[in-house]
């Protein structure tokens, strides 16, 4: 199901290979790893995506892309989960991480968000802690949620097929000690 699910909004793997600005790339556009939607590809993209969506830069798309072809995981997942971080969410989730930095590193809020408070580097330092902090939790959950979501997946169409066969199915979410 989350396959067929997110195969119906995926780009057509063989037309972004004959695209004529992604031919720079070469045979490394050609692996599979970057289109298959497995369980590793797909958890790899979360990981990836949700990590580069904290990092406030405009180059997002292209640090997550980058990051999929190094790491061998989902493409499109990874550069379409940026987008977490639109101009419309930024604002809101970017003071939450620099809440987060705040109160991390211990340090006082700055009385007002003025240009002298940004160039003098005040902000800065609890911003950014803030998001990093927050992309790797954000990535951590992302990579073991889509890992124990599909995992849950499958057992769960296993034991469909099981009963379906009229076998007394054997529970797999049960753990053997």
């Amino acid at each position: 199901m989350p396959k067929q699910f997110l195969k119906k909004y995926m780009p057509n793997p063989e037309m972004l290979k004959r695209h004529k600005n992604l031919q720079f790339l070469g045979e490394k556009l050609h692996d599979p790893n970057l289109w298959h939607l497995n369980r590793r590809s797909v958890s790899i993209a979360f990981a990836i995506g949700l990590f580069c969506a904290w990092i406030p830069t405009p180059t997002q798309m292209a640090l997550a892309a980058i990051s999929a072809f190094y790491f061998r995981g989902n493409l499109p997942i990874a550069v379409g989960l940026v987008w977490l971080t639109n101009p419309i969410t930024m604002p809101p989730l970017f003071y939450f991480a620099y809440r987060i930095g705040l109160s991390v590193l211990n340090m006082p809020s700055a009385a007002e968000f003025s240009l002298d408070a940004v160039l003098s580097g005040g902000l800065w330092i609890p911003f950014l802690t803030g998001c990093l902090i927050m992309g790797v939790i954000c990535s951590t959950a992302g990579y073991f949620g889509v890992q124990g979501f599909w995992t849950y997946h499958a057992r769960k169409k296993w034991m469909h097929r099981q009963e379906k066969r009229g076998r007394k199915p054997v529970n797999p979410f049960r753990a053997i000690y």
